[in-house]
C-alpha cells in the first residue's frame, strides 16, 4: 500500500537559506528554518506524538507527515492562528496546526473508516485515511496566511503566500478588511505548497476518501461526513485548551452527530437483525402511529452494534442506554415522562403477551414509501408503568453517558452486580498544550476507583479496575485483519475471543497502550486488563449472557472463564493468574490487573514496544511460564 512511498524520491525543497545575521530595522523579523520552528521542546513532543499515532516507520513518516508539516512551518511562520482569540501569539499558527493534527490522530483511532465497509477494506484503507485526516486538520486554516494577512517584505513589497516560503525579512498586519470565512474558501489555493504530487496520486486512488477530504479543504465541512466531523472536534479541542478551557468537552461530538450514531444503528438493527410484526413472539410491533420494540433486545442489539463499529463508551445498564435515546429525542415518553411503557401485544392468531416497550416515531426510521405494512394485531397500553425498568429519566451529566459515547473515547462502563458510576468528571484548568495533550493520551489525572479482588482455589483473583492505564508511546502495528476473523455468527467461547481480540487491534477497533485501552504491552508481550476487556466482549456478544446465566456467572466471568481454560496466558509460580502493574502519570500512580500472554504473536504481528507508563510489579516473568 506504501509502495509508493519507497523508492527514490527527490528532497523536500527547502526554504533559501535567510541572509547572514545583521541587525534588522525595528518590526521586522527574520524567516526561519523549518529546523528551527520546529525544533522547540515543546513542538518536538507534539512531533512525537503525531509519529506515535501512526504505524509507520520513521522513514515512511519523514515521507508522509514531517515532510508537509515542515513545508507549513515555513509557510507560516511567526505567524498567530487569529489577531485576538485563540493563539494569537507570535508563532501561534504553528502551535495550532500541531496540536489540531495531534488531536485529529487521536480521535481517528476510535474509528473505522471508511464507514460500513469490510474489515478487509478498511485495513487496507487505514494508512490513506489517517493521513488525509491529519492533512485536513494542517490545511484547515492556512488559507487566513492569504486572505486575513497583509505581509510586507524587508524591501518594501508584498508577500503573497503563493510565492512560496518567506526569504528575507517581513512583517505583518491583519487586514482590517477581512471577512471572517473566506479563509476557508482560499485553501485551494495553498494545499499544493504542503502536498506534493505523490501525495495526492496516492489519496485520489480512494473515492470514499477523496471526495470527503476534498470537500474539507473548500471549507464544506457539511458535506464531508465523518472526516469533516473531526477536524472539527479535533479544531474544538486545540482552541479549548489554548483559551483555558476543558478540550476532553471540546472533543466531544455535537448532539446532532451522536443521534445519527444511534439512528443508524437502529436503522441498521431493524433492517438486519430485529423480527417485527411476528404473529407471536418478536422483537418489535409497527402500528399506524408509532414503532414499539422489547426494550431489553433492543438495548442490548443496539450496545452490541455500537461497540462492533468501534463506538466505546455504550453503557452496559440498560436504563443509562434508554436514557440516552431519550435524551436524544429518540424515545416517545410515557405520559409522565418515563422511557419505558408497558403494553399487551395480541396478534391476529389469538396469541398475546404483556412486554416492556420503547416507543419511536416510524418516520424516524424509514420513509413513507420504505415503512412495513402496520401489525395486524393490537399493541394495548397497560395503565400501570413497567416496575423493574421504567426509572424516571435522569438529567444526562455533560461529560458522562453522552459526551463518553459522542467522543468514542471514554472507557467502557464496567457494571459490578449492577451498579454504575455517574460520577461526573470536573473540568480542570489547563496551564500548557503539553500538559493538555499528555492528558490527552492518558497521563493526567482520573478518578480513583476501588478495587474489589475475590479469589477461588481453581480460580484466578478477579479485581474490578475501573481506571484505565495512561496511554503509551508505543505506536500502533499496522497490522492485516487475521485469516479467521470473529464472525459474530460463531459460538462464543475462548477461541473465539481471542480470535474477536486479535481481530479488533488489527482493525484498531480495540486502541492499545491508551489511556482508555484495555490491552497494553508489557515485558514483552500482551497485557489484558481485568475485568474490563472480557466485559467488553460480553457487551459486543449479548448471547453470552444467556449462557453464563445457566453456569450461574456473569457475562464477563464467564468469557473470563473461557479465556483460562485455553492456557495461553503465563502464571505465577505459585499457580495464581492475574498481574499486577503500576501506572505512573506525572501526578498520580494507580494500579492495574490482568492477564499476561505467553506469546505476544497471538494477539500482534509486530509486538509494540512497552508501554512506559506501566511496571510490572509481580517480579521478573522470565522464568514463570507454565510448564
Amino acid at each position: 500500500m506504501l509502495s509508493l512511498f519507497q523508492r527514490k524520491r527527490p528532497p523536500v525543497t527547502a526554504a533559501p537559506s535567510p541572509p547572514p545575521a545583521v541587525d534588522l530595522p525595528k518590526g521586522l523579523m527574520r524567516p526561519e528554518s523549518a529546523a528551527s520552528l520546529l525544533a522547540a521542546p515543546r513542538r518536538q513532543k507534539l512531533l512525537e506524538h503525531i509519529w506515535q499515532r501512526t504505524s509507520l516507520s520513521r522513514r515512511q513518516f519523514a515521507t508522509l507527515y514531517r515532510a508537509p508539516l515542515e513545508r507549513y512551518s515555513e509557510l507560516v511562520q511567526a505567524f498567530p492562528a487569529s489577531e485576538a482569540h485563540h493563539h494569537a501569539y507570535p508563532g501561534g499558527m504553528l502551535d495550532h496546526g500541531l496540536e489540531i493534527v495531534a488531536y485529529s490522530l487521536k480521535l481517528r483511532q476510535s474509528h473505522l473508516l471508511p464507514i460500513g465497509a469490510t474489515p478487509e477494506d478498511q485495513a487496507a484503507q487505514a494508512e490513506a485515511w489517517t493521513a488525509a485526516i491529519a492533512y485536513a486538520a494542517l490545511l484547515h486554516d492556512i488559507g487566513k496566511v492569504a486572505v486575513d494577512l497583509h505581509v510586507e517584505l524587508a524591501d518594501g513589497s508584498t508577500w503573497h503566500p503563493w510565492h512560496g516560503p518567506l526569504s528575507q525579512p517581513y512583517r505583518f498586519r491583519y487586514r482590517d478588511d477581512r471577512e471572517y470565512r473566506l479563509h476557508s474558501a482560499a485553501t485551494g489555493l495553498l494545499y499544493r505548497q504542503l502536498l506534493d504530487r505523490d501525495l495526492l496520486d496516492w489519496l485520489s486512488d480512494y473515492p470514499s476518501l477523496w471526495a470527503p477530504l476534498l470537500y474539507v479543504l473548500a471549507g464544506q465541512y457539511e458535506h464531508a461526513g465523518v472526516l469533516g466531523e473531526l477536524i472539527v472536534q479535533a479544531d474544538r479541542a486545540s482552541v479549548a485548551q489554548e483559551l483555558g478551557g476543558d478540550p476532553a468537552r471540546a472533543m466531544a461530538a455535537p448532539k446532532h452527530s451522536l443521534q445519527r450514531k444511534l439512528v443508524n444503528g437502529l436503522r441498521y438493527l431493524l433492517k438486519e437483525e430485529l423480527k417485527l410484526n411476528q404473529p407471536e413472539a418478536s422483537d418489535g410491533w409497527l402500528t399506524d402511529d408509532a414503532l414499539w420494540l422489547v426494550s431489553k433486545t433492543v438495548s442490548d442489539k443496539l450496545r452490541a452494534h455500537l461497540l462492533s463499529q468501534g463506538v466505546d463508551g455504550i453503557p452496559a445498564n440498560n436504563t443509562a442506554v434508554f436514557n440516552v435515546l431519550q435524551d436524544h429525542g429518540m424515545l416517545q415518553p410515557t405520559p409522565d415522562g418515563k422511557a419505558i411503557w408497558r403494553a399487551t401485544v395480541t396478534s391476529s392468531t389469538g396469541w398475546s403477551h404483556s412486554f416492556t416497550l420503547l416507543r419511536l416515531a416510524p418516520a424516524l426510521i424509514w420513509e413513507v414509501s420504505e415503512r412495513p405494512a402496520p401489525f395486524a394485531g393490537t399493541v394495548a397500553i397497560e395503565a400501570a408503568p413497567a416496575e423493574k425498568e421504567a426509572a424516571t429519566p435522569l438529567p444526562l451529566p455533560t461529560l458522562d453517558t453522552t459526551a463518553a459515547l459522542a467522543s468514542q473515547e471514554a472507557a467502557p462502563c464496567e457494571e459490578v452486580s449492577g451498579a454504575t458510576s455517574d460520577a461526573s468528571p470536573k473540568p480542570r484548568a489547563m496551564t500548557d498544550v503539553m500538559d493538555d495533550m499528555l492528558t490527552m493520551v492518558g497521563m493526567g489525572e482520573s478518578q480513583d476507583i476501588q478495587q474489589d479482588a475475590g479469589a477461588a482455589a481453581d480460580e484466578a483473583p478477579v479485581t474490578h479496575p475501573d481506571v484505565p492505564a495512561p496511554a503509551s508511546a508505543a505506536t500502533l502495528p499496522s497490522s492485516p485483519v487475521p485469516n479467521k476473523p470473529a464472525s459474530s455468527a460463531a459460538q462464543p467461547s475462548g477461541e473465539h475471543f481471542m480470535a474477536w481480540l486479535h481481530e479488533g487491534i488489527a482493525s484498531r477497533r480495540l486502541i492499545i497502550n491508551d489511556a482508555k485501552a484495555l490491552v497494553h504491552t508489557v515485558s514483552a508481550t500482551a497485557y489484558l486488563v481485568s475485568p474490563g476487556v472480557f466485559q467488553r466482549y460480553a457487551q459486543e456478544h449479548p448471547v453470552i449472557a444467556t449462557l453464563a446465566k445457566q453456569e450461574k456467572l456473569e457475562a464477563w466471568q464467564w468469557a473470563q472463564k473461557g479465556f483460562e481454560k485455553l492456557g495461553q496466558h503465563r502464571k505465577h509460580a505459585s499457580g495464581l493468574n492475574i498481574w499486577t502493574c503500576d501506572v505512573t502519570g506525572p501526578r498520580k500512580s494507580r494500579r492495574l490487573h490482568g492477564y499476561l500472554l505467553i506469546d505476544a504473536g497471538a494477539m500482534f504481528e509486530v509486538t509494540p514496544p512497552d508501554n512506559p507508563f506501566l511496571r510490572l510489579v509481580d517480579g521478573d516473568t522470565t522464568s514463570r511460564h507454565p510448564a
